[in-house]
């Protein structure tokens, strides 16, 4: 191998629940062959997606090679975190063949785009491309391709809708700076509403991009690695609704981390989460459970009212502790309803 290559990357984002990490999951399954290494960053201070891809580690992505970030949006602490983490990846005795960056669902791509030109890395990485994932059953029910004459009877409505919702702006950037858009829970959606979803995302795509219809992360990775698209040197191309801002900010989101005792009732739980989600308008819970009875952990991950829940595998030894990790729009979060709301 030719040590002075650059190392591709291939940068993951989509919206909350997307199903970034499930993607991730299927790469290391069927990397054929390439050394990988991943780089996750979630919202908030506790992580459950880094752990999830830990546990599918294996000789070409060992352990080590997963690396989480959770003290804020890698964008904002270039200089702090994501250059230094870069760095360690780069540096290890076999260096990686390929890095793979789960950014947060709140993230927006195109300020960790312009990171890649920094000059601690900028000759030893590439952006490889940029893969979108949109939840393909959201869109095609309209969730975040605002129809012009509903937003305009919203504005009528209501004069504080001068501009669109934040989620509809980190969907749209994030899309608009895609190489291929993944329209994921295919099976959800079916070929009447996957069909809507790229009508949706056409609207809004700034470019043709590819866009393929995948169920659980399958796709082959010949499909999205390997694009060579230099992303880092192709900004202009990648319209963003803050473009000209010196730097954005997180604050219309926030998280709480709740801790939980032993559940008995997993279906209580989750009828829990769900009311949360109709009455406070809690957009993602995620983490692992500890249920009464069972030796095994118990991953949860809802998007909504959607949830889904499976064990994944025993607890570490003195461990056994449930944690979840509730995000919501920054008026939405009341710490102590959502802690009464989990009450099972």
């Amino acid at each position: 191998m030719n040590s002075l290559a650059k190392v591709p990357v291939t940068v993951v984002t989509g919206f909350l629940g997307s199903g970034k990490t499930t993607l991730i999951q299927h790469l290391l399954s069927n990397a054929g062959g390439k050394k990988l290494a991943v780089l996750v960053n979630e919202f908030g201070s506790e992580g459950v997606d880094g752990e999830i891809l830990k546990s599918c580690a294996d000789a070409n992505c060992p352990e080590e090679n997963i690396v989480e970030l959770a003290n804020g949006c890698i964008c904002c602490t270039v200089a702090d975190d994501f250059i230094p983490t870069m760095e360690q990846l780069l540096a290890r005795p076999v260096r990686p063949d390929h890095i793979l960056i789960e950014t947060s669902g709140l993230a927006l791509p195109k300020p960790l785009l312009k990171a890649f030109d920094w000059p601690e890395i900028r000759s030893r990485i590439t952006v490889d491309g940029v893969i979108a994932l949109a939840d393909a059953e959201a869109v095609a029910a309209g969730r975040f391709a605002p129809d012009p004459d509903a937003v305009e009877a919203q504005r009528a409505a209501d004069q504080n809708l001068d501009h669109e919702t934040p989620l509809s702006e980190v969907f749209e950037d994030q899309i608009a700076c895609a190489d291929i858009v993944l329209l994921t829970k295919a099976d959800l959606a079916g070929a009447a509403g996957i069909e809507a979803a790229k009508a949706a995302i056409t609207a809004e795509m700034p470019r043709r991009v590819p866009m393929l219809p995948i169920t659980d992360g399958a796709i082959d990775a010949r499909v999205i690695l390997g694009l060579g698209a230099a992303a880092e040197n192709d900004l202009a191309a990648r319209p963003s609704h803050h473009d000209g801002e010196e730097e954005h900010e997180h604050d219309d989101f926030a998280s709480v981390v709740i801790d939980l005792p032993e559940v008995a009732d997993v279906d209580a739980l989750v009828a829990s989460v769900q009311k949360l989600a109709r009455e406070q308008n809690v957009l993602r819970a995620k983490g692992y459970i500890a249920v009464a009875g069972k030796p095994m952990r118990l991953l949860l991950q809802a998007v909504g009212e959607r949830v889904r829940h499976q064990f994944d595998k025993p607890w570490g030894a003195g461990n056994r502790q449930s944690k979840l990790v509730v995000i919501g729009e920054h008026g939405d979060i009341d710490e102590a309803a959502i802690r009464a709301g989990l009450e099972v």
